[in-house]
């Protein structure tokens, strides 16, 4: 069932170039970071990051869930690149380590989140407000099937060595993205096809395989709680009665994203269990 929506009156002042032509160039801007407080699914309350490198032209977003999950979702405009990093608390009693990093790596288009540069320009009018997406997007579901070398994955995002470095062995993406930024010119070295059901018939997904031991087809979500993923333009009239529109604001969403990846064993995906 989807998450009822609430509106919230936007009070993160978007100055965003507030009063200036649209197209006239901002300021250079150096990094910049906003902390937003925003309400969880669960009803609880998390401080999510939002920092903005123009320079780069790169937006991070970080927040911890309810159950100490670190989500980081990484927007590498100028390679067109998406990065989302979970970092999962293990369950030390079940024989896993005290945490487990994924990375998912797919290919960003231009309109699912505002520019870096306008990003750097956000600012709150009242910090202590619970911020709550003023839309909510379709879930995304994701085959996974491609593995990413580590070692070789700055020639397709510089960022993936900064925001990957807790999962070398667990980072993956798709093959379509692959064939995409193939065509870009990226060295496809890289990149690893995983085995698939066709190539193992008896591969089962997790959470119907009894044996831990076992490779299947694991099952990870998460979800973008808030972000802002449009620009909202204004229009104003000088004293001539010429019309010109600027950018005066956000609209914020919320997205989830399911994942489905090959691991070699069940013990890898211990959250992934049949209920």
């Amino acid at each position: 069932m989807r998450r009822q929506r609430r509106s919230i009156p936007w009070v993160l002042l978007a100055p965003l170039l507030l009063g200036l032509p649209l197209g006239e160039a901002a300021p250079a801007a150096l990094p910049s970071e906003l902390r937003v407080r925003v309400r969880l699914p669960d009803g609880g309350v998390t401080e999510e990051s939002l920092q903005a490198d123009s320079g780069a032209d790169c937006v991070t977003l970080e927040l911890r869930k309810g159950d100490g999950t670190l989500v980081t979702l990484a927007a590498d405009f100028k390679q067109e690149v998406k990065i989302f990093r979970a970092l999962i608390l293990g369950e030390l009693e079940r024989g896993q380590s005290q945490f487990q990093a994924l990375c998912f790596v797919t290919r960003l288009h231009r309109n699912e989140i505002i520019p870096s540069e306008s990003m750097a320009k956000l600012r709150q009018k009242n910090p202590q407000t619970v911020r709550q997406a003023e839309e909510v997007r379709a879930l995304e579901h994701l085959s996974m099937d491609v593995a990413v070398n580590f070692s070789k994955g700055a020639q397709l995002s510089s960022h993936i060595y900064n925001v990957c470095s807790e999962a070398k062995e667990a980072i993956y993406t798709r093959e379509e993205d692959v064939k995409f930024w193939l065509e870009k010119g990226v060295d496809g070295s890289m990149f690893e096809v995983l085995p698939q059901s066709t190539d193992l018939p008896d591969l089962q997904r997790c959470r119907l395989c009894a044996d831990r031991w076992k490779p299947c087809i694991c099952s990870y979500g998460l979800s973008i709680e808030w972000y802002p993923c449009m620009l909202k333009y204004c229009k104003n009239r000088d004293a001539a009665g010429k019309v010109s529109s600027y950018k005066c604001g956000i609209r914020s969403c919320q997205k989830a994203y399911s994942f489905d990846y090959y691991v070699p064993q069940k013990q890898l995906c211990l959250w992934d269990e049949e209920t």
